[in-house]
């Protein structure tokens, strides 16, 4: 009998191969576009359409189950990964770079979205109920690390490297993407040896028309599942609760990088590192870290109000700082941790009501229809703010972002939650 694998041996590697393609496409390329000359209102409209197959991966999730089993989808979407990574990096010093280099990040965001349910599908078949929940944080955890790694590694790397190659940022960034490639080639050896073979990881025994109408099944039941107003109310709070953000986000990294002659704070990439991409990100670790602890003890419900003020007023510190525009590398982290903390504390708010309104039948394919509606209003938004932000300048931007908050608060005055759910039972 074969001996079962430990877990650890698989598990932080197959999350960090989670984390890493999602942050590459939708932070790092807006850094790495902003680097080569794009304006602001073309690194909006067109890596927000990175965020595409995100939006749509639970119409082909079924798929997934369908064919091959979950540990082939794995191992075959970290090899495309990474393809799509060295894609990025023979194109980049070609003519048609900026061509070449949006189909291989948008071959990456479609492989990425795969990934993403083959993995957490391996997950629960391999293990069982007890592990499952005893290395949820640690999957959470190394999913983040990956993040942390994509911006407060990968972007200073980038820009050390400009120093040494006299600031040929094509060339530095074909570096970088070379190196992931290597390190995802590394991921899919090594996975292909160390992943166990799940006895449940087998493709189900169901016709393509089965599959499509199971498709319409649960479809149907998500938009029936509250009185037509109600659903309204629902989608309304899913779609735009981060509306604010969503205009916010990519411009707030060129924000941070672009000169002061043309209005932004004048980060290195390496500084940008530092306070964005590390503390930042431990800002948005422990806000949602402090969220999920309020909510279990007395509800969402409780806290919804105090979230919707966290994912909406620390906005306040992009006007501050495009007023004042520090200089101090320590003011602009903090700046930052006080809204990334926000940022996490406000989200725990959407996360849950997400798990709220997806209890029932179809559970997880409910959830996933959820995401998808959340990420469609994160896209929207982003591709008109760079033409918004060119058109007003940076300061009046924020402001027109702070202005928006109230569509956060109006969404979350309209939904209804039952004042239980997410207390912790009483024994």
């Amino acid at each position: 009998m074969k001996q079962p694998r430990n877990p650890w041996s698989w598990i932080p590697t197959l999350y960090v191969a989670e984390g890493l393609p999602n942050v590459i496409v939708m932070t790092v390329a807006v850094v790495m576009y902003m680097q080569l000359g794009l304006t602001d209102g073309e690194i909006g409209l067109y890596t927000s359409w990175l965020g595409l197959p995100w939006v749509i991966k639970p119409l082909w999730s079924p798929f997934v189950d369908l064919y091959r089993t979950k540990r082939w989808w794995v191992l075959a979407m970290q090899l495309l990964l990474g393809s799509s990574l060295a894609g990025v990096a023979f194109t980049l010093n070609t003519p048609l770079w900026f061509q070449g280099t949006m189909f291989c990040f948008f071959l990456m965001a479609f492989s990425s979205a795969t990934h993403d349910i083959a993995a957490d599908g391996y997950y629960m078949l391999e293990l069982d109920e007890h592990r499952q929940a005893l290395f949820v944080g640690i999957r959470n955890t190394f999913y983040r690390i990956a993040v942390i790694f994509g911006n407060g590694v990968l972007v200073p790397v980038a820009g050390i490297l400009q120093l040494v190659y006299r600031n040929q940022k094509a060339f530095t960034w074909s570096l970088v993407f070379f190196g992931m490639a290597g390190l995802f080639l590394a991921l899919w050896l090594y996975h292909a040896y160390i992943m166990p073979r799940p006895d449940a990881d087998k493709p189900h025994d169901t016709s393509v028309r089965e599959v499509v109408q199971g498709v319409g099944r649960m479809f149907s039941s998500f938009f029936g599942k509250l009185p037509a107003r109600e659903m309204l109310f629902a989608l309304l709070f899913l779609l735009l609760y981060r509306f604010p953000e969503a205009l916010l986000t990519k411009m707030s990294a060129t924000f941070l990088m672009r000169p002061n002659s043309e209005g932004g704070l004048g980060l290195s990439p390496q500084e940008f590192g530092l306070a964005n991409g590390t503390v930042g990100l431990i800002g948005l670790l422990l806000g949602g870290i402090v969220g999920g602890w309020l909510a279990s003890r007395d509800g969402l419900k409780r806290w919804l109000w105090p979230m919707v003020c966290a994912i909406t007023l620390p906005d306040i510190v992009y006007v501050l700082m495009s007023i004042f525009m520090p200089t101090n590398l320590v003011l602009i982290s903090s700046c930052l941790f006080v809204e990334q903390f926000g940022y996490g504390l406000g989200f725990t708010a959407l996360t849950l009501y997400m798990l709220y309104f997806s209890m029932g039948p179809f559970k997880t394919s409910h959830y996933a229809i959820c995401t998808g509606i959340s990420y469609l209003g994160l896209m929207l938004p982003g591709m008109l703010s760079g033409y918004l932000k060119d058109a007003v300048g940076y300061r009046t931007f924020f402001i027109i972002v702070m202005a928006f908050c109230v569509v956060t608060f109006v969404v979350a005055a309209l939904i209804k939650i039952d004042p239980e759910f997410g207390k912790k039972k009483s024994e």
